[in-house]
């Protein structure tokens, strides 16, 4: 076993590394400790420590050599889930380390960036910040794909049918199907829909959909467990793929998955949608799950849960109110064109860290900015090279000096004036021993004040008034405790007689229990002894009757011989040919 041991000269200065080996070892560290340099082999013991114009690159070398990763040990993979079809397919997932743990995996299909398009002009609801980048086609949602993919370098279109909710615009799934087949038209992305989470509806939409595309592999969401039976069944139908949608939790997560498999959907065919929260309005809680369902399918080896990951961000960070505000209601926050970029940018990176697959934006710029962040993670580089926010509106500036509070400068008024009063007290306080020089102080030496018998009766009296005091006081405690125990007496008396009253009255309302139910059994003793009596009654006149009736039937009599089994058989047999 080789050791490395820091060397130093005389000078007492690090600068160079022994080798500690065999029974030379203390002999070389020794002689690094002194300053002796022999090369090796002068004394039959290796010291490897190399003239000292080398021993700062060598020292750099052994260090560089010294040093290894630790590396986490992973027992899963997650799955590949492909969308499209043809040479317009995507696929996602397929990783078998932690996200961007490059070091000790593999990631074969680094994270996507999807836009969304709403299937109806949103110009009215979005902050201004939103729509400007697609206010020349946001009217059109297949030309508002088309822009996204060819301008803006869209990996997927997710089309939010934001139209079909019931308790909006409520619009039909044959309308919702046909806008889905022009947009799909109009790209050469894969596309996912994403529906309003109303169960109801959705299972009808997606169905619709899912028909009208046959065999174009799109995504159908969201899929939750009130509604994955019919998407499911129609999802194999057609063959698409599934958005299994679970609300921030590893284990409805994992049975959602396990339905699906039960209905027949395969893990290639599933992508899980953890449920997203905006930044600031619960992102903490998805990527704490996020992270919990990245590490049970990778190092617990839970199958169901090795499914990629999607999450709606955009649709979560522009719907906050913070993202939406101009300048002249919260102006300390600045221009809300860069503010809303950045929160979607923030809250995509920190998905996109927990081990999302597919991050659905909104604002190109958003969308530019997380792709280079993607790319540094996998390829390397430098930040630096990465351009700032673009913006696509005039700045809106804010002067913040003239919203600060106008500074309070007086604290260097208030901190002179206490030394002055200080000042002013202490002349005071030295004024009062002047009198000293008068000779006031002298017959109070002189004079008979030292004997003075009243101050020695004035402690006794003070003391029988404190002693009489005391005693008063420990009588009145006395009597207060007295009081008190009488009425501890008294309130134990109290409880024990409405104790004694109330099992009295349970005893006469048991007695009075006890009675009604016996006088009950006896009643009914009675009318059963009153019942057989008269059914005695009447069987007594029916026999009277048949005796005197003159055809009365005679008890039947067994025949004297009987037939055995055989015979019963045979005559059996005779009737049946008989009949034929």
């Amino acid at each position: 076993m080789e050791t490395w041991l820091p060397e130093s000269h005389e000078h007492g200065a690090p600068c160079g590394f022994v080798q500690w080996a065999g029974d030379g070892g203390a002999g070389a560290f020794s002689r690094a400790i002194s300053g002796d340099h022999r090369h090796p082999g002068s004394d039959g013991r290796r010291s490897l420590i190399p003239p000292p114009a080398s021993l700062a690159t060598f020292n750099k070398e052994v260090m560089k050599l010294a040093f290894e990763i630790p590396k986490q040990p992973y027992s899963g993979r997650i799955g590949v889930t492909t969308l499209g079809t043809g040479d317009t397919s995507l696929s996602v997932g397929g990783q078998d380390s932690y996200p961007f743990h490059l070091f000790e995996g593999k990631m074969p299909n680094p994270p996507k960036i999807a836009m969304e398009v709403w299937d109806y002009d949103p110009s009215g609801e979005w902050p201004p910040a939103a729509v400007e980048p697609f206010k020349d086609v946001i009217a059109s949602p297949e030309a508002w794909a088309e822009k996204c993919v060819k301008d803006f370098g869209a990996d997927l279109i997710v089309l939010q049918l934001k139209s079909t909710d019931p308790n909006g615009m409520n619009r039909s799934a044959e309308e919702a199907a046909k806008v889905a087949k022009k947009v799909l038209e109009a790209i050469d992305v894969p596309l996912v829909v994403w529906g309003t989470a109303n169960n109801q509806k959705d299972e009808e939409v997606l169905k619709k959909i899912s028909e009208a595309c046959e065999g174009r592999n799109i995504g159908l969401a969201p899929v939750e467990e009130g509604n994955h039976k019919g998407v499911g069944a129609s999802s194999l139908g057609y063959g698409h793929c599934i958005t299994a949608s679970s609300p921030i939790d590893v284990n409805l997560a994992k049975q959602l998955n396990v339905l699906l498999g039960n209905l027949g959907v395969g893990q290639n065919k599933v992508i899980i949608d953890p449920t997203t929260g905006g930044l600031g309005y619960g992102l903490e809680y998805s990527y704490s799950v996020m992270e919990r369902i990245r590490m049970a399918a990778l190092t617990q080896e839970d199958e169901k849960l090795q499914s990629p990951i999607i999450n709606n961000v955009g649709n979560e960070v522009w719907k906050c109110k913070e993202a939406g505000q101009p300048i002249g209601d919260v102006p300390a926050m600045g221009d809300p064109e860069p503010r809303a970029i950045g929160m979607e940018v923030v809250a995509a990176v920190s998905y996109l860290m927990a081990g999302s697959d597919i991050v659905i934006l909104r604002h190109p710029e958003s969308a530019r900015i997380v792709r280079s962040f993607i790319d540094l993670m996998v390829n390397g580089g430098s930040a630096i090279d990465i351009e700032g926010i673009n913006r696509m509106m005039e700045s809106a500036d804010v002067d913040l000096s003239a919203l600060a509070p106008e500074p309070d400068l007086q604290f260097s008024i208030g901190a002179p004036e206490a030394p002055k009063e200080t000042a002013k007290k202490k002349p005071a306080a030295a004024a009062k021993p002047e009198p000293p020089k008068k000779p006031a102080p002298e017959p109070v030496k002189a004079a008979p004040v030292k004997p003075e018998p009243p101050p020695k009766k004035e402690p006794e009296e003070d003391k029988s008034q404190a002693l009489k005091a005391e005693a008063e006081k420990k009588a009145a405690e006395g009597a207060a405790v007295s009081k008190k125990a009488e009425a501890e007496a008294a309130e134990i008396a109290g409880m024990k007689a409405q104790a004694e009253a109330e099992k009295k009255a349970k005893a006469q309302s048991d007695a009075e229990a006890k009675a009604e139910i016996e006088a009950k059994a006896k009643a009914k003793e009675q009318e059963r002894e009153a019942l057989l009596a008269l059914r005695a009654k009447r069987a007594e006149e029916r026999k009277k009757l048949s005796a005197a009736q003159p055809g009365a039937e005679h008890p039947k009599t067994p025949a004297d011989s009987q037939p055995d089994l055989v015979d019963i058989l045979t005559q059996n047999l005779a009737r049946i040919h008989r009949r034929i």
